[in-house]
């Protein structure tokens, strides 16, 4: 069995793992990598690897980390089967289309300037079209249920506790070339115990082979009681002196996790009566296919809702969801203070950017960074403290206040990821480090080598191993 690491290999980008066995092609997720934009660009185009040779595709969640690629996948000759939950796939129909809406309306801007330049003009990644066209492929399949998906592999999906429909990959496989069997372990991303929402990652009894996510292998994240409390302050500070809250957030998950802290905030008085926008038509889209997936949801919000006579954990009195763009131009206009949470959450497309022009120069305001923020965004930027960046092309003096917060991170932290690790009853001979930068993922490799013995490798971009 060879396995070859085509993307999140020393970066938290661009996931897509390759598992040659059996004469068979498996392909673990296809997510778009995000980085400086002409490699980017040049990155997802071009896939390192022929996607007719494909036989099936596992994708472990919808995070378009994970997914994004797989319109470009299936465009250029892929005629799998693309296996994942069914909250997955109900995510997916919405976040492709839009990431296809993005990449039609990045090349429309790019082909204007290519013009004036003499230039001649690039196509997308992929269209909307291509992503519909994309969602034919996807099959649905619900946790604990065993799929045969390859000659001698079989699939289980466990819940990984990251966000709705994510999954541990289970894959039992009788490797017919050297007469074994073996039990192959993608972690996808794994989450939190006590994150709201949705359930605690499960753990695995035994593996042979483990390809484990490393994001934050050298990091510990705060109390998430202490980050609620904390942000409750923000937005009390931050009323007073008569701002606004900017908050870039993920469409998915992030966004629904805000909303549902605020609504709990609201109803225990612990922050002033203001107006509260989502200004993102994906996080609406997104917020109504968690609506849908309550067999997802933990105890705690199953509580929330039957003790506070909640029909709507994600509708409340205040809260605005602003699908059209006229209706995201009039938030421009607010003079008194708010909280707008906007995709995308590093900062580098959609209304975000609007909101980040219009308000980063006013001290009165706050910018608050909720989620991790890859190298080379305009979010990552922001985290490191920057005073001057770049927005649509203008040059912006940061005076608002930065705050930044890992506290309602959906990844599990260092503590976490070795908690996990310990729980396994047979423990892998094989360990691979992805989905995590240089750092954290080589400070894991010696958590995991000084608490258990483990070697882990942490893989190179393309970089193949026989196991």
């Amino acid at each position: 069995m060879k396995i070859t690491f085509f993307g999140a290999a020393r970066t938290v980008t661009g996931s897509q793992h390759m598992i040659d066995i059996n004469g068979q092609r498996i392909l673990l997720d296809c997510g778009l990598y995000q980085g400086r934009r002409s490699e980017t660009y040049t990155r997802n185009l071009h896939l390192p690897y022929d996607p007719v040779s494909v036989d099936v595709m596992v994708l472990s969640h919808a995070h378009i980390d994970h997914s994004g690629n797989i319109p470009n996948l299936v465009k250029h000759g892929f005629r799998g089967d693309i296996i994942c939950t069914h909250a997955t796939r109900d995510l997916c129909a919405t976040m492709l289309l839009d990431s296809g809406h993005i990449q039609e309306r990045d090349v429309e801007f790019l082909n204007k300037r290519r013009k004036r330049r003499g230039e001649e003009p690039v196509e997308p990644i992929y269209t909307q079209e291509e992503a519909s066209r994309s969602l034919d492929n996807f099959i649905g399949q619900s946790y604990y249920r065993t799929r045969a998906i390859a000659p001698g592999v079989n699939l289980t999906f466990l819940d990984a506790g990251h966000m709705l429909g994510s999954t541990i990959v289970v894959l039992d496989i009788e490797d017919r070339e050297a007469k074994r069997d073996l039990r192959l372990v993608f972690s996808g991303d794994l989450g939190r115990k006590g994150i709201p929402i949705i359930r605690d990652p499960e753990t695995v009894d035994r593996a042979d082979v483990l390809i484990m996510e490393s994001t934050y292998g050298n990091r510990l994240h705060d109390d998430m009681g202490y980050e609620t409390k904390r942000i409750e302050h923000i937005i009390v500070d931050t009323y007073r002196r008569g701002g606004k809250v900017i908050i870039p957030a993920f469409a998915v998950g992030r966004t629904q996790r805000l909303v549902y802290m605020l609504h709990e905030l609201r109803l225990k008085g612990d922050i002033p009566e203001m107006p509260i926008f989502v200004d993102s038509p994906l996080a609406i889209d997104v917020t109504s296919a968690f609506r849908s997936h309550p067999e997802c949801y933990d105890a705690e919000i199953r509580e929330f809702i039957s003790g506070n006579g909640v029909r709507d954990p994600f509708g409340f009195e205040d809260l605005t969801y602003t699908r059209t763009t006229e209706q995201s131009k009039r938030i421009n206009f607010l003079r008194e203070p708010a909280i707008i949470i906007s995709a995308s959450g590093m900062a580098e497309t959609g209304r975000i950017l609007h909101h980040l022009k219009n308000n980063i120069e006013d001290a009165r305001n706050t910018i608050l960074i909720v989620g991790f923020q890859a190298e080379n965004t305009l979010g990552r930027r922001l985290f490191d403290g920057a005073k001057r960046v770049r927005i649509f092309g203008e040059e912006y003096d940061v005076r608002a206040q930065v705050e930044v917060t890992t506290g309602l991170s959906g990844h599990a932290d260092r503590v976490g990821l070795l908690e996990w690790f310990g729980a396994y009853q047979k423990r892998p001979d094989k360990v691979f480090l992805v989905h995590g930068e240089l750092e954290p993922a080589t400070a894991l490799a010696d958590g995991l080598h000084a608490e258990f013995g483990v070697n882990a490798k942490v893989p190179d971009w393309k970089q193949s191993f026989e196991v």
